[in-house]
């Protein structure tokens, strides 16, 4: 068999011969790629400009994404982070399309700039940079003290399944779609779920809550799981499982509470119609309840709270390792803004976690945390001495001083409805003061509004005024004891008709319009003080802290300040 193998590949050898020489196989030749016609095109793909990075550590890896292009070719790219160089390539698989993850370790708390820079083989050269905002504050994205886990599926970068965690695992091939309850949201596939270390996560009490659009393709299969590594036992951890049909399928709960287990049957959802519904469970050590957009559903007892023994991982998607027996596969359903918590959510908490998203966050135009001055992000400018201090809701609060306030440009913030919201200890050292200025010119109280407060050392009341164009608009508001020394949530809204002033949550006084609110000539907002168009009637600055300032293009709802509220006291 050799002999006949060897006189196979010398036949193989003279044909090949034979043919390069009557030229059946082409030369190869030079090929002139052309003139250069400009330089490289460079965009970063991660993050985007304006981004908020959001981790709950105070240093914490990211992968930067950029691609750069040339009608020829690349010859070198340097990556800088703050000014400073952190990659440069200049050896590529592909030297016209260039794409690179790079990845960066300790990305610290603040304001940063990315900068892409490409050079072609002429010389030419391409700059492109982000600006982006790294913070351990999530705000809104965290609507209460007790959550333990976050999951947005905004994206399709893994590192970016759990903002918290990163470190979820696919398995199998889920995707994403564009048409999420807030952004994009992880879709199911079959065969295809996630999962995630559960270490750390386990408590006596417990509650998830996520936005779900239940695809019935499969008849049933399971959600959320965390189980033992025990076949069949259902005695420790929970299962969150659907069964049904094409019309109707029922959320079900099953929880392990060590010698036994609590079935609770919850409720049903109509796959026809096509429809997100918030769904909830919470466990706490006597029962379990399901929620469905705020409202319970079904309760189930337990004769001892749940038990967490062997419990490692959490399943999402899917019955997994632990309940894929009685066809609880893999769910081709939509889910989104995963969140979990140690405690067992009161009803009050899960319609805040419900109202929360998404119009909130679409809305707002404005976001000041004052944790540092990064957070003023280089555009605010400080007059006369403000400082910041711990004595705060989060982190540090702006601590107001006399003859002294910041001012930063609206730009995009002037929408014909409008609301603010911010936690407020007052200080009454001066009986009046500007607390939120913006107007036109000195003396017109036709433009703009202007939130202030009057009082003395044991009363002070907080006031809105609203132009309308042709007029203005009063609203006397409330009273704060300057005595207490408490934090006080205040909100207001604008809307087409009518301005509303909030305290905690609950509207105060509201005043009615004759027009929408006329922003013609307005160009500045002064916080802390009347500023230049409001400094009269002794509105100066004001020696008060401030804390969690937040802007929104639209008149939120009673239900939204409330959430706001209850997400951050």
């Amino acid at each position: 068999m050799t002999r006949y193998k060897s006189l196979i590949l010398l036949g193989l050898f003279a044909v090949i011969a034979f043919a390069c020489k009557d030229g059946y196989i082409d030369g190869i030749s030079k090929v002139d790629p052309g003139t250069d016609n400009g330089a490289p095109i460079v965009e970063i793909n991660y993050p985007m400009e304006g981004a908020l990075v959001q981790d709950s550590l105070e240093i914490s890896p990211i992968v930067f994404k950029f691609t750069a292009t040339d009608d020829i070719e690349v010859e070198n790219v340097v990556v800088e982070l703050d000014g400073t160089e952190i990659a440069n390539y200049s050896t590529f698989t592909d030297y016209r399309i260039v794409k690179k993850d790079v990845d960066y370790a300790t990305l610290e708390v603040g304001s940063h700039t990315l900068t892409v820079t490409a050079t072609d083989l002429e010389g030419n050269t391409s700059v492109a940079s982000v600006n982006f905002l790294r913070v351990t504050d999530l705000g809104m994205v965290a609507p209460l003290p007790n959550e333990i886990f976050y999951m947005p599926f905004d994206g399709d970068d893994v590192n970016r399944f759990a903002y918290r965690i990163n470190n979820a695992t696919i398995v199998g091939s889920p995707g994403f779609d564009a048409n999420g309850w807030q952004e994009e949201a992880y879709k199911g596939a079959e065969d295809a779920y996630l999962t995630v270390p559960f270490d750390g996560l386990q408590s006596d009490e417990f509650s998830a809550a996520f936005w779900y659009k239940v695809d019935a393709t499969l008849a049933r299969s399971g959600i959320l799981v965390v189980g033992n590594d025990i076949a069949e036992n259902r005695n420790q951890g929970f299962r969150l499982f659907r069964e049904g049909n094409e019309t109707e399928q029922r959320i079900k709960l099953n929880v392990g509470t060590g010698e036994g287990e609590t079935w609770n049957d919850g409720a049903t959802i109509d796959p026809t119609a096509g429809e997100w519904v918030h769904v909830a469970f919470t466990i706490s050590g006597s029962e379990c309840v399901i929620y469905f957009n705020g409202e319970a559903v079904n309760t189930g007892t337990l004769a001892n709270t749940i038990d967490w023994t062997g419990c490692n991982e959490l399943t999402i998607g899917a019955g997994g390792e632990t309940f894929s027996y009685w066809d609880h596969l893999s769910d081709l359903s939509l889910y989104d803004d995963l969140r979990l918590y140690n405690t067992a959510l009161t009803p009050e908490e899960i319609k805040s976690v419900m109202a929360d998203v998404p119009e909130v966050l679409e809305s707002e135009t404005l976001y000041m945390s004052f944790n540092g001055d990064y957070t003023i992000q280089n555009v605010a400018e400080t007059v006369g001495t403000p400082s910041y201090t711990d004595e705060s809701v989060y982190r540090e609060a702006y601590q107001g001083a006399t003859d002294a306030y910041l001012t930063l440009p609206v730009v995009g913030m002037l929408t014909s409805e409008f609301s603010g919201a911010f936690w407020y200890n007052v200080d009454a050292t001066a009986d009046r003061a500007g607390i939120l200025t913006i107007g036109a010119t000195t003396d017109n109280r036709e433009q703009g509004f202007r939130l202030f407060r009057e009082g003395n050392a044991t009363e002070q009341r907080i006031k809105l005024n609203v132009g309308t164009g042709g007029g203005e608009t009063w609203n006397d508001g409330g009273l704060i004891d300057p005595t207490a020394g408490e934090w006080v949530h205040v909100a207001f809204t604008i809307s087409g008709t009518e301005c509303v002033i909030y305290f905690n949550g609950e509207a105060i006084n509201t005043g009615t319009l004759a027009n929408p609110i006329d922003w013609t000539g307005c160009s500045e907002l002064t916080i802390a003080a009347g500023g230049e168009t409001f400094s009269y009637w002794d509105h100066l600055s004001d020696n008060s802290i401030y804390d969690e300032l937040r802007f929104f293009g639209k008149a939120l709802s009673q239900a939204e300040v409330k959430a706001i509220y209850e997400a951050e006291k």
